[in-house]
């Protein structure tokens, strides 16, 4: 029995050592492999597949090969469950000798592979998990998502302008809905509003109703929502089947809420909506246009969404990081990948070189109609926005 406790001893030490050398051992020639940990079954599974149709988008149209390597992915599902990302980032690592790794829909996914970033100092994209406190978990992530702080500072200062002067907060009971409440409320706040109660609710399988039967008891100008993707159309039936919309409380919220790929799907209660955020498919720009329309195309006429853009952008870094070093992985990687800017499909971006984090244009939107279909029609800008919680 002591042996056997011994052999697992040696063997988990092993492992580490593996992990802590894995970076270093990649062979600069030869494909580039990209391990994306993404959630591809559960109630997030709408997330993953448009953050890796937008990676897979982003080769189709700009070539699989940077300074004579071929990307490749590797693409696993986490089931939306922390161990299982480690776990698949570790195998990754250990046995795919993947040179990158990205993806992350959700913070608890990406705070579980951070040890294994750091330990391997195998670069890794953040391309969803939307807490700020995320790129603080490895020296080794770079984000090309959003952050929550960022996305709802836009709709703070909006709301009082606008007639909006108390609200109630309801938002998803995790790091990013956190986030969410706190930022908003020190900015709206802080604009001459009032926030009369915070509520919090599940992340996984939620019933809106009794939260938003409260929210109605409150009686506030309008209920500032954060959600995680891909729950949007649940929560806006039980908006309208509560009557809220009918007792004059305005929705208004980070565009979570109303994202791209399921706004048709939420019906007219969706009109009218103001929200902030970081990207709009009917962003009118050259760049989102030719990028939407390529989307729909490659994926059967479905629309992207803000997830989807993350991952072609992070393939973009990745790819012009790859140019940068003359096809090195490891930290050279790392180090062409801060710093950068360029046009994306959202509008200018750029990756901030101290801490590795996103900036970029935050838009205010409001759901119309256009051509027969729901879009998030942008009518204002708050440009080259920091993470709040990093001095913007």
């Amino acid at each position: 029995m002591n042996f056997r406790y011994r052999l697992h001893g040696l063997v988990a030490i092993a492992g580490l050592l593996v992990l802590a050398t894995g970076a270093p051992a990649h062979a600069q020639t030869g494909p580039v492999k990209v391990g994306l940990v993404l959630s591809l079954t559960g109630p997030f599974a709408a997330t993953g597949k448009q953050i890796e149709a937008g990676a897979r988008l982003y080769l189709t149209r700009h070539g699989d090969t940077m300074a004579g390597r071929k990307i490749e992915f590797v693409v696993k599902d986490d089931g939306g469950l922390p161990d299982q990302a480690k776990r698949i980032a570790q195998e990754m690592v250990v046995n795919d000798k993947v040179d990158v790794l990205g993806g992350f829909v959700l913070t608890p996914l990406a705070l579980a592979v951070a040890p294994v970033a750091s330990q391997s100092k195998t670069p890794a994209i953040v391309m969803s998990a939307g807490t700020s406190s995320v790129i603080d978990a490895s020296p080794f992530f770079v984000r090309v998502s959003f952050t929550l702080p960022q996305n709802s500072v836009g709709v703070a200062e909006w709301a009082p302008r606008n007639g909006i002067k108390s609200v109630v907060t309801l938002v998803s009971d995790y790091g990013p809905g956190i986030d969410a409440e706190l930022s908003f409320k020190k900015r709206f706040e802080a604009s001459g509003g009032a926030v009369k109660e915070a509520i919090r609710v599940p992340v996984r399988n939620p019933d809106f109703s009794p939260f938003l039967q409260k929210v109605r008891d409150e009686k506030p100008d309008a209920v500032f929502v954060f959600l995680p993707a891909g729950v949007g159309t649940q929560f806006m039936k039980q908006f309208a089947s509560r009557g809220l919309d009918k007792a004059g409380i305005r929705l208004i919220g980070t565009g979570d809420v109303t994202e791209d790929d399921i706004l048709n799907d939420m019906g007219d209660v969706a009109l009218g909506v103001v929200t902030s955020h970081h990207y709009s498919a009917a962003h009118p720009s050259p760049e989102n246009q030719a990028f939407v329309e390529a989307f729909k195309k490659a994926n059967g006429g479905k629309r992207p969404n803000y997830m989807a853009v993350a991952g072609y952008d992070g393939m973009r870094v990745l790819s012009h990081a790859l140019k940068a070093t003359g096809g090195k992985g490891g930290e050279p990687l790392l180090n062409a990948m801060k710093g950068q800017s360029f046009d994306s499909p959202r509008g200018p971006v750029q990756i901030d070189p101290q801490t590795r984090d996103i900036v970029q244009n935050v838009y205010i939107r409001r759901v119309e109609r256009k051509e027969g279909e729901l879009y998030n029609v942008e009518f204002d800008v708050m440009k080259a926005v920091r993470d709040p919680g990093r001095g913007n």
